[in-house]
């Protein structure tokens, strides 16, 4: 057989791998690994490597001709961006991951890592192939290798559109965002099978690893969508927003548009009662440039939002309270969910805005016996470490430990400023006057009446933002419907901030 022969062989191998792929695929409601690529990528933009590379042998076993080793890799352009990319195949061994995909996965990883490129992961495996041993478990530890090595140095995008399981699981966990499907994708340590034999209950994939469980429940997945276009299509909306590595100047869109319109309406968007919830969101989306808003985590800790927008066509991390959720209140999972979303920002030199609505610290017995301390730490630890341009917006409440934690002026805040409905205080009202007022409370004839005025002195004399302006803790107190113009004149001032790193390894962040 001459060369010509043989390459066409491989190319007629490779196109029945794919029918069969196609017919295996569609009737589960998913696309082949390749289509999946074409989704991602630009059109007519995938460039892909080691096609042609088998699997690893175990032994006594017979030869195959599986192509590819059930892992199509290369890369391509997103947006016109250079991203390198992997998609397991489940019609190949299961997608299962031998020493040869393996080693598929790492050279994508590298190739990513030393070109300053995104890598984004489309799962769908059976997990460690057990065929071949140890090799297997070799190839996933240089994989979390990898992940560990480009950690804030590129972005690293995880995709489960079919089974994650086992060690599978933590090459996903290591990355910076995980995108999931309802209904087809799923992610556990160990599989229902092995929680019935063990714990004797009865659950099935979906209710222990689906897409909904890890976007709403557990905090693992950042994303949810319905099918494996639009989660495709997120990723590539992800991506527009994100620079493509920690060098990288950010993207810039010069399609401004912004609701002019609106923003007379944050002056009285603040409800009179400060017992009454609003939606930060509405804030947001009059800030920011129109339709930008991309909330990352959106089913998780919603007493936090978190997310990138663009403001003048520059993006922008945002960390807000959400008054609508729990009061705004700060638990465990707030504190986790906005300390990953800042040190991400961080690590890419993405700016923050930091809208304040926060009474405190959620009280409880199970939140002070879970860690509620330690967990709330870091997110205090991930705004002091911080060093890229960091405003702070007091929209009411900011009480306590928690107007400490969310990027006061103290703790490395650039700019802090305050609407005029601000209460700025070690507690609420209500509570401060019983503790400071407690002698005066008791001896009174008309408690009701005494707690009013005491309240309201307490308010004009204490809790008022213009006595933390009169002391340099705030910066201004600002007209709410002048905020996005405020913000856009301070983000192009902090444009050039340099800061010095300190002389360290690397801090000690209460994990």
């Amino acid at each position: 057989m001459n060369k010509n022969d043989i390459f066409e062989t491989r190319l007629k191998s490779l196109q029945e791998m794919e029918d069969n792929a196609v017919n295996k695929q569609h009737l589960k409601g998913k696309l082949t690994a390749r289509e999946r690529l074409h989704v991602l990528f630009d059109e007519g933009t995938f460039f892909e490597l080691d096609a042609f590379v088998s699997p690893v042998q175990a032994p006594n076993s017979s030869r195959t001709t599986n192509f590819g080793d059930g892992v199509v890799v290369g890369r391509g352009l997103v947006q016109g961006r250079s991203v390198f990319a992997y998609a397991q195949d489940f019609t190949v061994l299961g997608g299962s991951l031998g020493y040869a995909h393996g080693m598929k996965i790492a050279k994508v990883q590298d190739m990513a890592l030393k070109l300053g490129a995104p890598v984004v992961g489309l799962m769908d495996s059976g997990g460690a192939r057990i065929q071949e041993g140890v090799k297997s478990l070799a190839a996933y530890a240089r994989i979390f290798k990898n992940n560990v090595r480009s950690s804030g140095i590129v972005p690293q995008i995880s995709v489960i559109l079919g089974p994650a399981a086992g060690g599978a699981v933590y090459s996903p966990a290591l990355t910076d965002f995980i995108f999931m499907t309802k209904k087809t994708s799923y992610m556990f340590v160990t599989g229902p099978d092995v929680v019935k034999e063990v714990l004797n209950e009865d659950i099935d994939m979906d209710g222990l690893g689906g897409g909904d469980v890890h976007a709403n429940k557990s905090g693992v997945a950042h994303f949810v969508s319905d099918d494996e276009e639009h989660t495709l299509l997120l990723v590539r909306k992800l991506l527009s927003y994100i620079p493509s590595n920690n060098f990288e100047s950010l993207p810039v869109s010069h399609l401004v548009k912004s609701y002019e319109s609106r923003q007379k309406f944050l002056n009285k968007i603040i409800p009179d009662d400060p017992n009454r919830p609003y939606d930060m969101k509405d804030i947001i989306r009059i800030l920011v440039d129109r339709d930008t808003f991309f909330e990352v985590h959106e089913g998780f800790a919603q007493n936090i939002l978190v997310g990138f927008a663009r403001l003048n066509g520059k993006t922008i991390g945002i960390v807000a309270n959400q008054p609508k959720v729990m009061a705004g209140t700060l638990d465990i999972n707030a504190s986790v969910k906005g300390a990953r979303f800042v040190r991400f920002c961080d690590a890419f030199n993405i700016p923050l805005l930091i809208l304040e609505d926060v009474p405190g610290f959620l009280p409880g017995i199970e939140q002070e016996h879970n860690g509620i301390i330690r967990n709330g730490a870091k997110l205090l630890y991930a705004f002091c470490e911080a060093t890229v341009p960091k405003i702070t917006v007091i929209t009411r409440k900011a009480y306590g430990g928690a107007y400490i934690v969310m990027s006061s002026k103290n703790t490395g805040g650039d700019f802090n400023f305050a609407w005029p409905t601000a209460e700025i205080a070690v507690m609420g009202p209500a509570g401060a006057i019983k503790i400071v007022n407690k002698k005066e409370l008791a001896q009174s004839e008309n408690r009701a009446e005494t707690e009013r005025i005491l309240t309201e002195k307490y308010k004009a004399e204490i809790a008022n933002p213009y006595r933390a302006e009169e002391i340099g803790l705030v910066d201004e107190v600002i007209e709410p419907s002048r905020t996005r113009d405020i913000l856009i004149t301070a983000f192009e001032i902090l444009s050039n901030k340099q800061y010095a790193k300190p002389e360290r390894k690397h801090g000690s962040i209460p994990l």
